[in-house]
């Protein structure tokens, strides 16, 4: 099986994993890093030699062949990126979010399928290997239909760090379009429900660093009257994270206590929870791989797309409702924004 060649895109934080994923992996290889910063480019040279390096996508496929695309890049700079993909019939891998907005996004989703550009969205945690087992445990019905559920995250998030992306200080919703994304998208994959309404609350507190609300309370109702409670916090008072993840189900309880483990069950009667054993996890490494994996797997061996653009806008959707309602001060009905995904 020849390797799938590979241009990478942006090399910031994300971009950064990225590259050493891609550097580990036995199914794909760099043949090209892209980054406008120079001190960026000289990081992938010292540990790549022999890759090129670009200050511009347009410049690097002038240079080299490539089967497709990686793009690690913010999310509001994109438009160029993904008309030269499509100008060129690239596939493209994104990272999350795809935009900033739904009609960005129904707009890059529209591109990529008159083009017949395959476009998969990096939903790392939906492979994290306690996010499989979780969903594993509604899947084979041994607890029954989940009921309800509670799903709570909160942090100190510091953006000086030099480890995390800067442009999240100056959104409007960092909250929601960086990190809640991943969580409304984790609840829709884990449950296989789609959402039917959500009442939701943003605020930034006063010790904040962000110029946009990093703090979102929503009560979500999904398809076969789910509910679940979310509470997602970038500015907690305190530096010690949390994380708890619960849901009710008709015949038992399931509950992960850590982002990427930590997860138990028990049946109604049970007088404890019994854990489940999950493989070692090297974060932000092993659930990285598993993306590439399965983009890998359908270039070259015909799987179908996971996590693709189209799936994609059923939680961005999700996600403006919550900045919808916030805004109104209501509950915002999805079934509008369902009709024109």
């Amino acid at each position: 099986m020849k390797a799938l060649r590979l241009i990478l895109v942006g090399l910031g934080a994300r971009g950064r994993y990225w590259h050493e994923v891609i550097c580990r992996s036995e199914t794909c290889e760099a043949v090209a890093f892209c980054d406008p910063d120079p001190v960026a480019r000289a990081w992938a040279e010292t540990r790549s030699p022999g890759v090129p390096t670009f200050g511009a996508l347009d410049e690097a496929l002038e240079r080299v062949e490539a089967d497709a695309l990686v793009l690690a890049t913010p999310p509001d700079t994109r438009d160029a990126h993904l008309e030269l993909a499509c100008r060129f019939s690239l596939p493209l891998l994104i990272e999350k979010p795809l935009a900033l907005d739904l009609e960005t996004a129904r707009r890059y989703t529209l591109m990529a399928e008159r083009a017949d550009v395959p476009l998969m969205v990096g939903l790392n945690f939906r492979y994290l290997a306690v996010t499989r087992a979780l969903k594993a445990l509604f899947t084979d019905d041994r607890l029954g239909p989940p009921e309800s559920a509670r799903f709570t995250y909160e942090r100190r998030r510091d953006p000086r760090a030099p480890h995390l992306n800067k442009y999240p200080m100056t959104m409007a919703h960092p909250m929601l379009w960086e990190q809640s994304v991943h969580h409304l998208d984790l609840l829709r994959y884990v449950y296989g429900r789609e959402a039917v309404s959500v009442s939701c609350r943003t605020t930034n507190p006063p010790w904040s660093l962000y110029a946009g609300d990093t703090n979102v309370f929503a009560l979500i109702t999904f398809t076969g009257g789910l509910v679940v409670s979310y509470q997602g916090l970038w500015q907690s008072s305190w530096d010690v994270p949390n994380f708890e993840w619960r849901t009710d189900a008709r015949r038992g309880v399931v509950v992960q206590r850590e982002q990427f483990g930590a997860l138990a069950y028990a049946r109604s009667e049970a007088e404890a929870l019994t854990s489940v054993a999950l493989p070692p996890h090297e974060t932000w490494i092993t659930d990285t791989e598993g993306v590439l994996r399965a983009f890998a797997r359908t270039l070259l061996e015909g799987a179908p797309l996971e996590c693709s653009a189209h799936d994609h806008l059923q939680t961005l959707s999700l996600v403006e409702a919550c900045v919808r309602s916030s805004a109104l001060g209501e509950r915002v009905d999805l079934s509008e924004e369902a009709a024109m995904v």
